[in-house]
């Protein structure tokens, strides 16, 4: 069959959905389905660090990219930008074969704009739901009737999709309050490669310490503050460590002003899936974190990527994250406490991290949240849609 996928992002940009539904298109076209793109233009410095094709290495993949408003980050995110996007999308939708089926990603915005072209040539279409972006919103401390619109929109998104993904039973259960019919819950896998990922990642620090590294969105419901303050106050039992962020997001301005005042902080902006896995690979544990209340559920697929490359974790937040770091030995799971945090980068430098060693964590990504067996399931409930 012809799957349409209508997406703002897409591989190679380093964020989760863009390698989450890169998985799926490899997944569609290996059982012999046709699969359509519709995503953005990449952002000039991904372009320029992508270290192959963007398309998911098959010719049954065509990938169809338009011109986007994209914020000082680079990323397409807010209000604006996204109606830069899902404005053009309904008519991309409308022109074309007519697809079997559509796949339709957050946010919500995108979402509507699939059931309106989806509802003019009677197709059907499956909502892949990695987060409520509604309960985001709400943590994040936005404007209650800007919530309440959010929520409306993300409803009738989710009304109107025959079957939903949801990464997560916690995601599941959001859906199903929002007015989801028929939900499949297929959670978040990762790639684990042959062997981690060679070289040095440009601008990756020479120091005599451990580096920190924070891949990945910069955004208030993350609070990645929460590892600046922790450094600071380890630093005197660190040596000369580093904490590195790399990424972007609405947070990116105020997390920069906040870390001017900590030696040996530093930010680089976004850079591609590839170089991602470069800096998560030499670094000495990399950092996660979920701010507490109402967005439990959710599951940063960063500490997957991380343990991917054979590189422990330290995770500030709740749910079923931290039992998994705690239980398997993944790293650290602590409160999202600047004190916790700090203990948990001096066990990193001092060696004695609840760690099981790199091969055990690869294994137990590749046991437990495996792309390849996410993204062929995944694949199952887009064909189920018919």
């Amino acid at each position: 069959m012809l799957v349409t996928l209508a997406t703002r992002t897409f591989t190679p940009e380093p964020t989760a959905a863009a390698l989450r539904l890169g998985a799926l298109a490899r997944a569609l076209a290996g059982g012999g389905d046709r699969v359509r793109v519709l995503t953005s233009r990449l952002a000039p410095a991904v372009a320029r660090d992508a270290a192959r094709a963007e398309e998911p290495g098959t010719g049954l993949v065509e990938v169809r990219r338009a011109p986007v408003l994209r914020d000082r980050t680079g990323a397409v995110r807010g209000y604006v930008s996204y109606l830069s996007f899902d404005v053009p999308l309904i008519a991309r939708l409308l022109a074309g074969p007519r697809p079997d089926v559509v796949v339709a990603e957050p946010p919500p915005t995108t979402g509507a704009a699939v059931r309106l072209a989806c509802a003019l040539r009677r197709v059907p279409y499956v909502y892949y739901c990695a987060d409520i972006v509604s309960d985001a919103a709400a943590l994040a401390g936005v404007a209650r009737p800007v919530v309440r619109a959010v929520a409306a929109l993300e409803s009738f998104a989710l009304r109107g999709a025959r079957r939903v993904v949801a990464v997560s039973d916690g995601v599941a259960g959001r859906a199903r309050d929002l007015g989801a019919a028929d939900v499949a819950v297929v959670p978040n896998g990762v790639r684990v490669p042959e062997a981690v990922a060679a070289g040095v990642p440009e601008g990756f620090p020479t120091c005599g310490g451990p580096v920190f590294v924070y891949a990945g969105t910069i955004a208030h419901w993350l609070a990645p503050e929460v590892f600046v303050d922790g450094f600071e106050r380890a630093r005197e039992r660190l040596g000369d460590a580093r904490l590195v962020f790399v990424g972007q997001g609405s947070g990116w301005e105020e997390l920069a002003e906040r870390a001017r005042r900590v030696a040996g902080v530093e930010l680089i902006p976004a850079v591609s899936a590839e170089e991602a896995d470069r800096w998560m690979a030499r670094a000495s544990a990399t950092l996660a974190s979920l701010r507490p209340g109402g967005y439990d559920y959710a599951y940063p697929t960063k500490i997957l990527a991380s343990l991917a490359q054979g590189t422990p974790v330290i995770y500030a937040g709740p749910g079923q994250a931290a039992r998994d770091v705690r239980e398997a030995g993944l790293g650290a799971a602590c409160g999202l406490d600047a004190d916790q945090v700090a203990e948990a980068m001096v066990a990193v430098a001092s060696g004695t991290l609840n760690w099981v060693g790199e091969e055990r964590a690869r294994a137990w990504v590749r046991e437990h949240r495996s792309v390849s067996a996410s993204s062929r399931a995944a694949a199952a409930v887009v064909r189920s849609a018919l």
